[in-house]
């Protein structure tokens, strides 16, 4: 269960460094950091029978 909250807290964290960042370049890197983290949190998710994790807000 610890795994799926970090990989949560992870995604949210680059989510945010996203929504700051003003270079397209580093932006989209974080961005796809950020929906690595939450595939990696889906497949936990899965594993555990638990529901998926909300989408990232916009």
């Amino acid at each position: 269960m610890k795994l799926l909250t970090e990989y949560l807290d992870h995604a949210l964290t680059f989510e945010r460094l996203a929504a700051g960042e003003t270079n397209p370049e580093t932006k989209a890197q974080f961005e796809k950091q950020a929906a690595a983290y939450r595939k990696l949190a889906a497949d936990r998710a899965m594993q555990y029978g638990l529901p998926l994790p909300s989408p990232p807000e916009k």
